[in-house]
């Protein structure tokens, strides 16, 4: 945090907050965080930083989510991932009640400090820990459903990356993620069944994922599916192309 204090430091002398909103360093943090937020809105980044600096430090967990993101996409202030992972890492370690409104930012700390532990930050004390990302995914996956979670988890299950590889327990993370609507998901389930000789079956999650998948995941979800299609015999290809169409109207498997 001691980069952000520095950088702020030039503009809390100012008169960053207007006066008008009766905001100020001493207001409560709601009130921080939403003269934060709509700073933020309106184009006004170095405010919306100072606000929720302020309101971060009064403990408001949004707040802290707030900069964080900031920091992580370099967005208002210079990209510092190392900044942005000690953010993370104070959300996650004050944990969160169930129900909670900030469930959310929970989760989204949890994610981020899973990737980068499972990448590492260069430059930064953070290494690449594949046990702990893994860990980290496990806890997202499988205490709050997420789905992304629950997709990295299996990939990294698939790989043995983090503890041993376990292709079954890959496909029950892999069938719970595309259940809960993950495009990637549905292809490398596709995919494992397919090698395993369910042809008509996993052609069909593959070639379904298709209509689902983010246009940066595209490619690699296309080649798997081109590949399957080549091997298989026109008879499983159209059962496949048939199956594919229910799954793409309604989630019948």
């Amino acid at each position: 945090m001691m980069g952000l204090a520095i950088a702020l430091a030039g503009s809390s002398q100012g008169h960053a907050f207007d006066i008008k909103t009766e905001v100020n360093k001493d207001s409560g943090p709601f009130d921080l965080f939403k003269f934060g937020f709509k700073a933020y809105k309106n184009g006004q980044k170095q405010e919306a930083i100072e606000a929720y600096r302020y309101a971060a430090e009064k403990g408001h967990t949004g707040s802290r989510w707030a900069l964080a993101n900031m920091y992580a996409d370099g967005d208002g202030v210079a990209r510092n991932d190392f900044e942005a992972f000690k953010i993370y890492s104070e959300i996650a370690n004050q944990g969160v009640e169930p129900g909670s409104e900030d469930t959310g930012f929970f989760i989204n700390a949890l994610m981020a400090l899973a990737h980068y532990y499972q990448f590492g930050i260069p430059g930064s004390p953070v290494q690449v820990d594949l046990s702990q990302a893994r860990q980290l995914y496990f806890q997202a996956a499988s205490t709050f459903g997420v789905a992304e979670a629950q997709f990295q988890l299996a990939k990294m299950i698939l790989e043995g990356d983090g503890g041993k590889p376990n292709v079954q327990q890959a496909k029950k993370w892999l069938n719970a993620a595309r259940k809960n609507g993950h495009a990637g998901a549905m292809a490398v389930f596709g995919n494992i069944l397919f090698q395993e000789g369910q042809s008509v079956r996993g052609l069909a999650f593959m070639t379904a994922a298709l209509d689902k998948c983010h246009p940066e995941d595209c490619a690699w979800m296309q080649s798997l599916q081109e590949e399957a299609f080549s091997m298989a015999t026109e008879k499983d290809r159209r059962g496949a192309i048939q199956r594919a169409h229910n799954l793409a109207s309604a989630e019948v498997e």
